[in-house]
């Protein structure tokens, strides 16, 4: 077991808890170490000597990144955490149903939430664990623990792809970027062209004075169309996603264990906002230490409301199913 850091010097930490040491969790936690945001990182994992091989290999780099003490964790690191991200999951068996996959990770997340409660940590619980709204939903109700506390990491990495192919085509530093992804982190995502602005200036007006279109809409359809294959494509080329969600990662955590109160589409429960309720889904919200300071309710275009509560519905039905299997197999 990994030696204590003493107690004087956890009175000033930012404890993060990865619980899942695999290709996301070990990328999110290498990016980590990099940032300087987090003073401990503790990897959990349910496979025998990974977590321990992670954080050794990335110890030895400690003497090139701000300083942070980083080691393999238990359960027992849940009480003191700041932050804590689980990047758990189970993969697909050969000629499993999607239902009974969701099933088993579902499983995994309650587990997870069990033990968390069990240590009465106070940490801010972020769901990476795909199909992320889904899980999100599932770790908030089953805990019982406020939605502020609970929040998925959502389209925030969707968001960022908008970003960049938007920077790309029109030739502007992607920093300077405005633009969100809402709803599922999924098929059913939307581009929400009526936040979308550079300097100020909505996209719509932007356009129209660049001259570089003559077939705007078109363009539109096909960014939106490469944003939700992102991940599709990644996988064909080198069979995961990693990095881009584990810098994601890295900004969301900054947002709350700098108290940033920062601007994220990321996955929450929703009561009423947007006319959506008993789902989470990715909207624009405030982002702080307390977890989902705020959620902001813009003034969609009718498409784009209407888009994301089409994906509410397709989210808040895999959660029936979910609920039927889940009683079947209570039955049994």
């Amino acid at each position: 077991m990994a030696a204590s850091i003493p107690s004087r010097q956890r009175a000033n930490t930012r404890k993060v808890v990865i619980v899942g040491a695999g290709d996301v969790g070990a990328s999110f936690a290498y990016a980590l170490i990099h940032s300087g945001i987090a003073s401990e990182i503790a990897l959990v994992d349910a496979k025998p000597g990974l977590a321990e091989g992670q954080a050794l290999d990335m110890s030895h780099g400690l003497p090139f990144v701000p300083p942070v003490y980083i080691h393999a964790g238990t359960a027992e690191d849940y009480a003191d955490a700041d932050l804590i991200v689980i990047t758990a999951g189970a993969k697909q068996k050969p000629d499993e149903s999607r239902l009974n996959l969701l099933a088993r990770n579902a499983a995994i997340i309650r587990s997870i939430m069990d033990d968390i409660t069990t240590t009465r940590s106070n940490a801010i619980i972020l769901v990476v664990s795909n199909p992320v709204d889904i899980l999100t939903y599932v770790a908030q109700e089953h805990s019982g623990l406020p939605r502020t506390r609970i929040l998925g990491s959502g389209t925030v990495l969707d968001s960022s792809r908008f970003r960049y192919l938007l920077s790309r085509h029109c030739g502007v530093d992607v920093r300077n970027m405005h633009a969100y992804i809402l709803g599922e982190h999924g098929d059913s995502e939307i581009a929400a062209w009526s936040m979308t602005h550079i300097a100020g200036m909505p996209m719509d007006d932007y356009c129209a004075v660049c001259g570089k279109d003559q077939n705007w809409q078109y363009i539109r359809e096909q960014i939106v169309e490469k944003v939700r294959k992102s991940a599709y494509h990644i996988i064909d080329y080198k069979g995961s996603t990693c990095y881009g969600i584990g810098l994601a990662l890295v900004r969301i955590a900054g947002a709350i264990l700098r108290d940033e109160h920062s601007v994220l589409t990321v996955s929450c429960r929703l009561h009423g906002e947007y006319n959506i309720s008993h789902v989470c889904l990715s909207v624009p919200c405030i982002v702080s230490r307390e977890g989902i300071q705020r959620i902001i309710i813009g003034k969609l275009r009718e498409n784009e409301q209407k888009g994301l509560e089409h994906s509410a519905s397709l989210l808040r039905q895999t959660l029936h199913e979910l609920e039927q299997q889940s009683q079947a197999q209570q039955q049994q």
